[in-house]
């Protein structure tokens, strides 16, 4: 059976919310301009697994009006009561890179405490690229939530603000192997002098991941 707007449309408007998520799940097949125009209504449903759901989608379906996305986007950030959804409109905003949506982050990541909410806000943070991000990602690098953490080094790596190497510098003896791997790109990615024994030293971790990545790293600089 072939998929249409009109099929689509008759999930999104069933009584069963299975049938709205395999409906929001089928927008992959239609053509993007036909998908943004159903899914717009379905960002707010009443179902938090159907609201994820498209939200989830406005990452790439968000480009067709990046206007109403950014509504959209800010509406479910600031107001969505699922932590899930509102993960899911901070990774979105960061992979459209809607800069104006930087001050809402912000705000979020301040009143909340669902880690997974901060998590995501400091992901995007990287993909956003918005310099004003700098203080906020030094915050997150003292967050009592390991997954913080490890996103803030990312972000950093991300954003290209050579600031960021003597901040980073302490985790790279950190005892968990990711975040030590972690650190070695993120240097990689900031290419400063300061940051080239750091990445000696790591060239010698113990963890095989870790030496091939900083000598990788090193070769290239």
């Amino acid at each position: 059976m072939s998929v249409t707007r009109e099929s689509v449309q008759e999930l999104l408007s069933s009584e069963d919310y299975g049938q709205r998520i395999s409906g929001v799940n089928q927008l992959r097949q239609l053509e993007p301009a036909e998908a943004f125009e159903l899914i717009k209504p379905v960002v707010t449903d009443n179902n938090t697994r159907v609201r994820y759901a498209a939200v989830s989608q406005l990452d790439t379906l968000g480009r067709q009006d990046l206007a109403a996305t950014l509504t959209m986007l800010r509406d479910r950030l600031l107001n969505d009561k699922e932590p899930d959804v509102q993960a899911a409109a901070a990774d979105a905003l960061g992979a459209l890179k809607l800069t104006e949506a930087y001050e809402d982050l912000l705000q979020l990541y301040r009143q909340t405490s669902e880690w997974i909410v901060q998590f995501s806000i400091i992901a995007a943070l990287g993909e956003l690229g918005d310099p004003r991000s700098f203080e906020l990602l030094q915050e997150a690098l003292n967050s009592n939530t390991s997954l913080v953490q490890l996103a803030a080094i990312c972000s950093f790596g991300e954003l290209g603000d050579v600031r960021a190497v003597p901040l980073l510098i302490p985790f790279a003896t950190n005892p968990d192997w990711q975040v030590r791997y972690r650190i070695v790109q993120a240097l990689s990615n900031l290419k400063s002098a300061e940051a080239r024994p750091v990445l000696e030293t790591l060239a010698k971790d113990e963890k095989e991941e870790i030496a091939q990545e900083a000598l990788a790293a090193l070769q290239s600089s």
